[in-house]
Parts: C-alpha cells; sequence; structure tokens
C-alpha cells in the first residue's frame, strides 16, 4: 500500500473513532457525525418550518397545547437526556402522526390526539417521540445519509401562468413541496423507542397498558387505510402486530400506574366537540377537488357556522369567494383566517393574491413577505420579484426571481425568463 493510501486509510479511522459517540439511552457506541450541539440548532432551526408545512398550530383551543405540552415535559424530565430544551405543539392537521426533530422539538397532530382514549396513550406517543430525540436517532439518519433537507423549504405550488392567478387563488393547491425535515427510522430505531418510551412512561407514573393500546390502534388503521395520505404515514411509522406483542410484553412487567382518562377526555372535549364541522370541511375539501363548488361551499358554512374559530375554515370560505371572482370577499375571509392564527403563512399568500387581482400592489407585497418570514414559497417569492422589480429594485428583483426558479415548472421557467431579461437589460446597460 502507498504511503498515500496509507495516510488516507488512518485519517478515515481516525475520523470514524472520533465520530463514535455514546447512545445516551442505551450506552452503545454508535456512529454519529452530528454533535450534540448541532442536533439542538438544527431542531431550533428546522421547528418552525416543519410546523409550517404541516399545516400550523392548532389555535382553536390554546388549552390543549398546554394540557400535551404539561405531559411531554413530565416525561422529558425521566428521560435519558432531560437537559434537551424540548417543546411540545399540537398541530392543525387531520393525519394521525406524531414526529420529533434532534434536540427535542416535538409535535403531535390533532388527528391523531382524537383517535387516543386516555393520557396513558398520549404518553406513549410523546415517550416515543422522546426516545427518537434522547437517543439521537435524527443524527444517526443524518449520519447514514438517511434525513432530508436540512434548510429551509422552498414550497413549490401548482399554479403557473400569469392568466391562472384567478382559479389557482380559488383552488390551486399551495402544496409544500416537503418536510423541513424528513427522516425513516429503522425498524430497530422504532422497537428502540418503543421499549425506552414504555420506561419513560413508567418513570412518569404511567400505565404501560397505553402503549399496547397505541399499537394495538395504529394496526387498526392500517388494515383498514384507504387514503393515500396513510401510505406515507405508515412507512415511516410501520405498525405490526410484533410492535404490540412486544409492548405487552414490556407491560406484563410493570404493574399500576394512571390513565387519566377524564382528564384526557376533558383536554380533547373542543376536538369531539368539533368533530362534524373538520368532516363538513373535508367534505368541502373533496367537492372543490371535483370542481363542485356549490356543493363545497355548502360544506363549507356548516364547518364555518359550528366552529368560527378554525383558521382553515375562514381559508376555504375565502378560496370559494376567490372562484367567484369576489376577490374583495375573499381577501376579507383570508383576513379572518389570518386574525385567528397570524403565525401561519398559507392565508398571507392567498390574501396577497387576492390583493393583486384588487390591483393593490403594496397590500399584496406586505402579505406575500409576511409568508416569506414564515415560510419560504416559491409563488410569493416570484411575486416580491415581480414587485420589486415594478419599484425599480433591480438587484432584490434578482434575488427573488433566483429563490422562485429553484422550485422549477412553469413558475420556475418564468422566474428564468425574468432573470435572463434582467441579464440582457444589464449586458446592453
Amino acid at each position: 500500500m502507498s504511503q498515500g493510501k496509507q495516510r488516507l486509510l488512518i485519517l478515515l479511522l481516525t475520523l470514524a473513532v472520533s465520530a463514535c459517540s455514546v447512545n445516551p439511552v442505551t450506552g452503545q457506541k454508535e456512529l454519529t457525525l452530528m454533535s450534540p450541539e448541532q442536533e439542538v440548532a438544527i431542531g431550533k432551526q428546522q421547528y418552525g418550518p416543519s410546523q409550517q408545512s404541516q399545516g400550523g398550530r392548532y389555535v382553536v383551543d390554546p388549552d390543549l397545547n398546554a394540557y400535551v405540552s404539561q405531559v411531554g415535559q413530565k416525561l422529558a424530565r425521566v428521560s435519558d437526556r432531560p437537559d434537551l430544551p424540548y417543546e411540545f405543539v399540537v398541530l392543525n392537521n387531520n393525519v394521525p402522526n406524531a414526529w420529533a426533530l434532534p434536540g427535542g422539538k416535538i409535535a403531535i397532530n390533532r388527528g391523531l390526539l382524537v383517535l387516543l382514549d386516555d393520557e396513558s396513550e398520549l404518553a406513549a406517543v410523546l415517550g416515543h417521540e422522546i426516545v427518537h430525540a434522547a437517543a439521537r436517532h435524527g443524527a444517526q439518519q443524518q449520519t447514514q445519509g438517511t434525513a432530508l433537507n436540512v434548510g429551509l423549504v422552498l414550497a413549490g405550488v401548482a399554479l403557473a401562468s400569469q392568466d391562472h392567478q384567478a382559479a389557482g387563488l380559488a383552488m390551486g393547491a399551495l402544496g409544500v413541496g416537503a418536510q423541513a425535515w424528513q427522516a425513516q427510522y429503522g425498524q430497530g430505531q422504532e422497537l428502540e423507542a418503543d421499549r425506552y418510551g414504555v420506561e419513560y412512561m413508567v418513570r412518569a407514573g404511567y400505565d404501560p397498558q397505553g402503549a399496547v393500546e397505541l399499537q394495538k390502534t395504529f394496526v387498526e388503521l392500517s388494515e383498514g387505510q384507504q387514503a393515500s395520505w396513510l401510505e406515507s404515514f405508515f412507512a415511516s411509522h410501520p405498525p405490526s402486530q410484533k410492535r404490540v406483542e412486544a409492548n405487552q410484553r414490556l407491560a406484563a412487567e410493570h404493574s399500576g400506574g394512571v390513565r387519566n382518562r377524564a382528564e384526557y377526555q376533558r383536554a380533547i372535549a373542543q376536538l369531539k366537540e368539533d368533530a362534524d364541522a373538520y368532516k363538513a370541511y373535508q367534505q368541502a375539501l373533496n367537492a372543490a377537488s371535483k370542481e363542485d363548488y356549490a356543493e363545497a361551499r355548502k360544506h363549507n358554512e356548516k364547518a364555518l357556522k359550528a366552529q368560527p374559530k378554525e383558521p382553515l375554515f375562514w381559508e376555504m370560505k375565502g378560496r370559494l369567494e376567490a372562484q367567484e371572482k369576489d376577490f374583495d370577499g375573499a381577501a376579507e375571509a383570508f383576513g379572518r383566517a389570518i386574525s385567528a392564527n397570524p403565525e401561519f403563512f398559507r392565508p398571507y399568500v392567498y390574501r396577497g393574491m387576492a390583493y393583486k387581482q384588487l390591483e393593490k400592489p403594496d397590500q399584496a407585497a406586505v402579505d406575500f413577505q409576511k409568508s416569506m418570514d414564515l415560510l419560504p414559497t416559491q409563488i410569493s417569492a416570484y411575486y416580491l420579484g415581480e414587485y420589486a422589480l415594478q419599484n425599480g429594485d433591480r438587484q432584490k428583483a434578482i434575488q427573488y426571481f433566483q429563490l422562485a426558479a429553484q422550485g422549477g415548472g412553469e413558475i420556475g421557467e418564468a422566474a428564468q425568463a425574468q432573470l435572463q431579461r434582467l441579464q440582457q437589460q444589464g449586458a446592453v446597460q
């Protein structure tokens, strides 16, 4: 072996040894290139965009967020990394899901909360996610190259040329291209999170039978899955009878512990009361996807009457008003959505588009910029580029068009065309 190859091998071995760290939960040595400080920094950076890309915070009942956080912090205190800056949030998302970012940033969807029966089942969910953070599973996935898209997401939209604006504003999908952090944990990591999650439950005083019931619920969901989102959900959260049986064995080793069903049912009372409203909203979305806007309006008005505090319902109303080319009404409805939750990006984008239709460019630009501050999107970047160009700020226009071009598609092509024109003008000058 040549001296050069020997030095390279020694360097690689040195890096491998230095990258080995002890899993704080299992005590085993594992290859992790990310430092604990980097984990915390990434979790902090990604928490906001990840929430934005998945519906934003649930705001109708703030007490529910406080309750979930209280249960989560109780478990975090008995975890193997109690010093992490744990945070817990309820997301306004119908999908039964929960996730953890590196550094202890954890979320659970309202769609999962309504499927749980008591606090011990909630503790099973949160304990499982706490283990993912405490055991550095996200850092391990990043080391193995299976964690995706670290950094802010440029969200794409299914909207294109200038004549699309009214229709796109109404029903076009303002689709986020990817989550800010995606990690598919291996089976070993999932079982590890199950096992130590049960241990955290016991330490915190919960009946571990809640973990058994949770896995049974997931198995039942997977057996009856019909919606396409369930396929992607179960790809990252594979349920199995094996996990049910493993939790049963773990639960059999411990007796006692609280279930706190009454406390949990009180906490989710508003969600249960609003179940018909969210069902009507889903029916409105389905009708709109089939271009049956009269039916969509009927279902959404039912949802709004039942729960006028829900921003999603006002957003849908705005989109339907825009479909009828009532852009004043659309802007007003989007404003109601923003008032209900000023920290969610999407209504700002839609209201900005309504203002463009009303020829109010200054107001549109304010909304597009606010949406960009919350979550960068291709459509907002493009329109802000146009606005900067109209106001003679060529350099800022170039920056926005470059950002919009990254998203590809028709908007990306339009942004590239703008950049070429600006380049040609610059060459002429």
